[in-house]
């Protein structure tokens, strides 16, 4: 099949957003279609249409249903679409779930989350990353020097980025924890905060953005990786963190929920810098607590390989063709 797939993030864009689209052109290739991923959509024909994110994307979604009404179109739900847009902006959000002939969720309580008359057509994906064999190994002086935390993910309001920062104020003197942020500031007040802190707390270093090779060596060097976030779809730096083997300490929203499961033990309430600086200080001195976090992450890998998600992409695909044939 031709595959148009459309993403707001532009080529070369570090988003989330731009790395799926590339990350699922590349699974989709490998399985016989041709695939044209875009930023703009001008109503050029092709077999099925894939847009990543409800609402950024409602114009192309408009326009795609009005010019080929006859043809399958996917929708992949983002967090900001699931857990903010369909309130803020109900119409445009719920009519790109609407027009949808499949929609795509990247963690299992997507359903939950969502209108009820749109399960039906409801793909979860759990997105893919490399296995350990990608990363490579610590680097030994630092692993030695320090209990290093990482935080990884562009440094916005949903994601909450400095709350692992805050909560590292809160730990006791003689504690080796240090908290080490990769991301690209969102904006202004973001990037001043971010250095604010770093001049403030001894235990926080902002990194800035970092490309592939240095956030895997990040995440070889760290005991641990927070993701604090508020909202997310699924992110795949969790998906990345079990493959490495690598503990995670995770806000307790339903895209981590959705993803690591509700028997995981490492959650905190959203925004509690004192639970966080509790789960730290815990996984630093108790290495039981550690190990058991580490179990925890390996045993969900085989959720994230590549050819399972491959597999959830062709059954959206397959989805979206039944429903037109049929007349949805």
């Amino acid at each position: 099949m031709h595959l148009i797939m459309i993403t707001p993030a532009q080529p070369g864009s570090k988003a989330g957003n731009r790395a799926t689209a590339e990350r699922w052109a590349t699974l989709l290739e490998s399985a016989g279609h041709s695939v044209d991923v875009v930023t703009e959509y001008h109503g050029e024909p092709c077999d099925a249409f894939i847009a990543l994110h409800a609402w950024r994307s409602v114009d192309a979604i408009r326009h795609f249903r009005e010019t080929w009404p006859e043809k399958p179109l996917i929708v992949a739900l983002t967090g900001t679409d699931i857990y903010q847009h369909q309130h803020e902006y109900p119409e445009d959000t719920r009519y790109s779930m609407g027009a949808a002939d499949a929609l795509i969720g990247l963690h299992d309580l997507v359903a939950h989350d969502i209108p009820a008359g749109f399960a039906s057509k409801l793909v979860t994906l759990n997105q893919s990353a490399e296995g350990p064999e990608a990363f490579p190994a610590p680097q030994a002086d630092l692993t030695k020097e320090c209990f290093g935390v990482c935080v990884i993910g562009h440094l916005r309001d949903e994601k909450d980025s400095l709350r692992a920062a805050y909560a590292a104020r809160l730990l006791p003197k003689d504690s080796k924890i240090q908290v080490f942020c990769a991301g690209k500031a969102h904006n202004e007040a973001w990037h001043n905060k971010a250095e604010r802190e770093m001049a403030e707390n001894p235990r926080f270093h902002w990194l800035g953005e970092l490309d592939k090779t240095r956030t895997r060596q990040l995440m070889a060097n760290s005991r641990l990786m927070v993701i604090s976030s508020v909202m997310e779809g699924g992110a795949n730096v969790v998906s990345e963190a079990c493959r490495a083997g690598l503990p995670v300490l995770a806000s307790d929203i339903p895209g981590n929920v959705g993803l690591l499961g509700r028997d995981y033990a490492g959650y905190f309430p959203v925004g509690d810098e004192q639970a966080l600086a509790g789960l730290l200080q815990h996984a630093e001195t108790e290495p039981a607590f550690l190990e058991s976090l580490k179990a925890q992450v390996s045993n969900l890998a085989e959720r994230f390989l590549p050819e399972k998600e491959q597999a959830s992409l062709e059954q959206a695909l397959h989805l979206a063709m039944q429903r037109c044939s049929q007349g949805r």
